[in-house]
């Protein structure tokens, strides 16, 4: 991205080679993420302070009185380095594709050399955080260390336990993350008093602290909410069990009572409908973790962190914008249209109906004035890759592909629906986008709270602006104070 555009041949080797280049750099063996971490900043920082030097008075942009009256869509603003979305090849992540992530970062120590597995959420944030690929053994030690903090302390537990089970669960997850202020070592490094070189080494532990406690947040606002009955008819107090020798995401699983083993297994999963379950939660949270930084949760934990607010604030605030019906709840509208429209074609059938039917289902809505939820993106102007994977997980499971007719609809939806939206020509992206399959594929594995899906979410975002806000801080970025303006003043300015 800066290569292009900086003339000095030296300056703009440095930031190619430290920022951009299209080799893949594999992690030192033997290192763990901090010291991997710590070995990268000199460079990176001396590439960021050169630019910073060399062009603060330079021009990147342009703002038109739409895009500031209009969200600020498209303005050129924010710094943000691990991900960036292209309008036609969609999300990079250091400048690779979600297929060449999936072939080179590592998997579960237990599934290695399963061409079903998913590469693993915890890759991905190493990778994110520091451009380079984690090997296996460092993987697994990060794995050992999140499942080593992952349990969360008495007084959250105590909170989430208080709530009423009638409180919306974004609403609950956001409570619990700034409740675990209490135990930020940011903030109690700051108040005692830190050199703001440090700042960043609080941050990080932090942030691996936070990111370590989401499963448990999860698992117990799922069974608060959800699922008290059952914990009645058990006998227990939880869903499921932490098991330190398993990833992230499958204690995510555990947690919501949705394992062979190490839970109550609430849907009686087999063996293998156990281990794709968990896949799938590898692969949401693997491609929901970074989308630039423009989306309102990652810019709210950027912005909310540039006043030095510690990281369970700062995600907080991620985690209340991400509950809004704009950002994070598309995937539960699809669940409703998508089992609406089998409802209202084929009744009690399990068969699709024909094409023609559908098309005739998608122009209703439209010349309804409504929408067809799941298509169009504010960027993407090309199909979203991450549905491509999505789509791919439940073809590649005959049990899903051959006898789930929900998702059998949003396969043919995918195929039909652009043609009509295309046709109906009030959109600039007739394609389907990652949350058109996303909540399908959780609603197959008996995941129906439809409500619920955004806490899911909300575990799988952490990664991308909090790796980002480890980086504000090492950075040494100011607080975010934009100028704002009056309509007199934008007449004005415009003539």
């Amino acid at each position: 991205m800066f290569s292009k555009s900086i003339a000095n041949p030296l300056l703009a080797s440095t930031v190619k080679s430290t920022f951009k280049s299209n080799l893949r750099t594999y992690a030192t063996a033997g290192k763990d993420l901090k010291s991997t971490l710590i070995s990268i900043i000199p460079e990176r920082k001396e590439a960021f302070l050169k630019v910073k030097k060399e062009y603060s008075d330079k021009t990147i942009g342009e703002l038109t009185v739409g895009q500031c009256l209009g969200g600020m869509r498209g303005t050129k603003s924010l710094y943000w380095e691990s991900s960036v979305l292209d309008p036609n090849e969609g999300i990079r992540f250091h400048n690779k594709t979600i297929d060449e992530c999936q072939e080179f970062l590592p998997k579960s120590k237990h599934e290695i050399g399963d061409k079903l597995s998913i590469f693993l959420p915890e890759s991905m944030f190493w990778y994110l955080l520091t451009g380079q690929v984690p090997t296996q053994e460092q993987v697994n030690a990060f794995s050992k260390e999140l499942a080593e903090k992952a349990e969360l302390p008495a007084y959250c537990e105590k909170i989430l336990d208080s709530l009423p089970s009638t409180l919306h669960p974004m609403t609950q997850m956001s409570i619990a993350i700034s409740a675990l202020n209490h135990d930020s070592l940011f903030a109690k490094a700051y108040e005692k008093g830190i050199a703001k070189a440090d700042y960043w080494e609080y941050v990080f532990d932090d942030v691996i602290n936070l990111i370590a406690k989401l499963p448990a947040i999860a698992g117990k606002i799922y069974q608060n909410t959800y699922k008290t009955d059952i914990l009645k008819s058990k006998n227990t107090s939880e869903l499921g069990q932490l098991n330190k020798d398993q990833d992230w995401s499958y204690n995510i699983a555990s947690f919501l009572g949705m394992t062979e083993k190490d839970s109550l297994n609430i849907n009686n999963f087999s063996t293998t409908e156990s281990k794709d379950f968990v896949n799938l939660v590898r692969l949401y949270c693997a491609l929901h973790g970074d989308h630039e930084g423009g989306n309102v949760s990652s810019h709210a934990t950027h912005l909310v962190g540039s006043a030095l607010s510690d990281p369970y604030l700062s995600y907080s605030a991620g985690i209340q914008g991400l509950a809004g019906p704009l950002h994070g709840l598309a995937a539960q509208e699809v669940v409703r249209f998508i089992t609406t429209m089998k409802e209202k074609l084929v009744g009690n059938g399990d068969k699709l109906p024909s094409d023609e039917k559908i098309v005739e289902y998608l122009w209703s809505i439209l010349n309804s004035g409504r929408v067809i939820p799941g298509y169009g993106h504010a960027v993407l102007r090309k199909p979203d890759p991450r549905f491509k994977a999505m789509l791919e997980f439940g073809l590649a499971r005959p049990s899903i592909a051959e006898n789930d007719i929900f998702f059998q609809f949003v396969h043919k939806l995918s195929q039909v629906a652009p043609g009509v939206l295309t046709e109906h020509g009030k959109t600039k992206n007739p394609y389907p986008n990652v949350d058109s399959g996303s909540g399908i594929l959780f609603y197959h594995y008996g995941i129906k709270e439809t409500l619920y899906f955004t806490v899911i979410f909300g575990c799988s975002r952490a990664l991308g602006p909090l790796n980002q806000l480890i980086w504000d801080r090492i950075l040494g970025l100011p607080i975010e104070r934009p100028k704002s303006i009056d309509l007199a003043t934008i007449a004005k300015l415009s003539k």
